[in-house]
């Protein structure tokens, strides 16, 4: 049988995504180096995510979350509403981040357009992929 249908995951295949995360983990360890190293800070949001992703699933606005329940695990509840505010606003930078296709997606998507039915197929944030894909110029 000859497929007619091709799917694609959105994030990290037809545009770039995890590094913007890692930049976000970064400045989530910078804002928190008073306490723990940035190793075990990684490791506290890891093991949070991990918790959570049965209940908010992937996407930015859960990894956010998440983000808030770690510091506040990890400052036993004494994290600043400040510190609050920055993570929250490091969640709108990455919902507005530009979209950066990666190389050759467009044209590799035209052709295969002309042959076969095209879809994403993505466990991510429905909104945020959707806003993703439009904002892409893909869909």
């Amino acid at each position: 049988m000859t497929p007619k249908i091709i799917a694609f995951d959105a994030d990290d295949t037809l545009f770039v995504n995890e590094p913007y995360f890692q930049e976000v983990e970064q400045k989530f360890c910078a804002l928190l180096s008073d306490y723990l190293s940035h190793q075990g800070l990684s490791q506290e949001l890891f093991k949070t995510e991990i918790e959570n992703l049965n209940l908010y699933g992937y996407g930015i606005k859960g990894y956010i979350l998440s983000m808030i329940e770690a510091a506040m695990k990890i400052s036993n509840n004494t994290i600043s509403i400040e510190i609050i505010e920055k993570i929250i606003q490091y969640g709108k930078e990455l919902l507005q981040k530009p979209i950066e296709l990666l190389d050759d997606v467009e044209h590799t998507l035209k052709t295969l357009h002309k042959k076969y039915k095209l879809i994403v197929a993505t466990k991510g944030d429905l909104k945020d992929q959707q806003s993703k894909l439009q904002r892409s110029g893909l869909s």
